[in-house]
């Protein structure tokens, strides 16, 4: 769980953009997320999948053409 000590002198938004970056670092959101609905064990290999297809697919278009 992210806990922040709220520094004196320190504004209120200061104080929720540190403790948003501790959310992200701890991946509390991303978690979350994930757990928001069931996938069954096929859907989420498949899914799985896809993301490294995609990526795949990205990194070639990245690369320069050798020509």
């Amino acid at each position: 769980m992210a806990k922040i000590l709220v520094h004196d002198n320190e504004t209120i938004e200061s104080a929720i953009r540190r403790f948003k970056r501790a959310v992200a670092r701890e991946g509390i959101i991303t978690d979350t997320k994930k757990h928001a609905f069931y996938l069954k064990p096929g859907e989420r290999r498949r899914l799985k999948s896809q993301v490294a297809r995609r990526r795949a697919r990205k990194s070639l278009k990245k690369r320069p053409s050798e020509e």
